[in-house]
């Protein structure tokens, strides 16, 4: 099991979009096949009885540290001062491991509350799961400063949204992986009509994607947003996507709609658990995507959002960290060398790209230049990589989780 993690590691930011959680650029599987929901279908969380079921995170102990996730794990101990501040990252590593996917009914936990199982879609299906956070299926997006200064920016955001993608076959030459599709099993539920663009993945900025959207990149940025993943989403017109879930609970969904045709009409929607909600311009919508969900653009014309994962208001800022060193250890292994030197030469790498890039026009860092640590065009693997890529997580688009 545990080589699975090392031997499928891959950004998959750069090799499509989907949804994410402990592994937002995709390792292998942190589910069993027996575990997972079938997206394919609307029904789903109604007709599949092993979705009714309220499942018990299992006693969790140390892993073997001859394994690659048990070396993750002493790593941690060591970096963040013992087991303790941790402990809830560490048993979510362990459930990963023994391929635990939490299932919940979160129906009584809303407002208004949600009783009967059957006729209800609020359930939760989280492999990548951190313990005792909230859950609800819409936040107050109005409480995050964050949201209100993405908001105010606007106008400036969609303006150089349209004007950039007004040639798409000169973005499509100059970027990463532009509008990419789901091209994993798990992500089947998302359809052919949607399609991403990633700025961020897993907490790094892909400095060539960011060139093109300055100014957005640096309304992100500047917003302070604690975000894991940052991209567009392209939905096309007549089309759905399936109920499923993004299968972590550690991190939220947010987006800020950007053209929504028919705006305001109720054509292009999005449900969570229970609750239906349409998209409207300019505004930021928060949500939880370990709960079963699904959207639907009835218009006629292409629907875009600015899309993102975003850290559970609930977990620690050393959680925090503790996850974002899991998801550096990920995308880079060597991080967890013995040698001192490869150890250094893989935390300088990090440290680089995961720094605001100069995005020109003052306001950058320059980090993006060629610095002899090999980070420049780390983004253009994706392609290559895709086919490997079969399993939950991954930036732009699957979850963010472990698996």
């Amino acid at each position: 099991t545990t080589m699975k993690f090392f031997a499928a590691l891959l950004p998959i930011a750069t090799a499509l979009s989907l949804c994410h959680a402990f592994v937002p650029s995709s390792i292998a599987s942190v589910a069993s096949k027996s575990s997972q929901l079938d997206v394919s279908s609307p029904a789903a969380a109604e007709t599949d009885d092993d979705a009714l079921i309220n499942t018990t995170p299992p006693p969790t102990r140390p892993l073997s540290p001859l394994t690659f996730a048990g070396q993750m794990e002493a790593a941690l101990i060591d970096k963040f001062g013992g087991a303790e501040p941790i402990q809830r990252v560490l048993d979510s590593w362990r459930w990963a491991e023994m391929d635990y996917a939490h299932k919940e009914f979160m129906g009584p936990r809303q407002d208004p509350p949600a009783t009967d199982p059957k006729s209800s879609n609020c359930h939760q299906l989280a492999p990548s799961y951190v313990a005792d956070l909230t859950c609800r299926q819409f936040w107050d997006a109005s409480q995050f400063d964050w949201a209100k200064k993405l908001e105010s920016s606007f106008d400036e955001i969609k303006k150089e949204f349209v004007s950039v993608t007004a040639d798409m076959n000169s973005l499509s030459k100059k970027g990463n992986n532009i509008w990419a599709g789901a091209l994993s099993d798990d992500a089947a539920g998302y359809g052919e009509g949607w399609k991403t663009l990633v700025l961020v993945n897993r907490g790094m900025w892909d400095p060539v994607n960011a060139k093109l959207f300055p100014k957005i990149a640096r309304a992100v940025h500047e917003s302070g947003i604690p975000m894991t993943e940052c991209f567009f989403a392209s939905m096309q017109p007549g089309s759905d996507i399936k109920l499923h879930s993004d299968f972590t609970n550690f991190v939220l969904t947010s987006h800020l709609a950007l053209v929504i045709p028919e705006n305001g009409n109720n054509k292009c929607r999005l449900t969570i658990g229970d609750e239906e909600r349409q998209w409207i311009e300019g505004e930021v919508m928060a949500f939880d995507t370990s709960i079963m969900h699904s959207a639907v653009n009835e218009s006629d014309e292409m629907r875009y959002i600015l899309m993102f994962r975003m850290w559970h208001p609930d977990l620690t800022e050393v959680e925090r960290d503790a996850i974002q060193f899991v998801y550096d250890c990920l995308e880079m292994p060597e991080l967890l060398s013995e040698d001192a030197g490869t150890r250094w030469m893989a935390e300088e790498r990090v440290k680089m790209a995961r720094t605001f890039p100069d995005v020109g026009g003052g306001g950058g860092s320059s980090s993006d230049k060629k610095s002899g640590f090999g980070l420049e065009g780390r983004g253009r693997k994706g392609k290559k990589g895709a086919k490997k890529n079969k399993k939950k997580g991954g930036g732009g688009g699957a979850g963010s989780g472990f698996g």
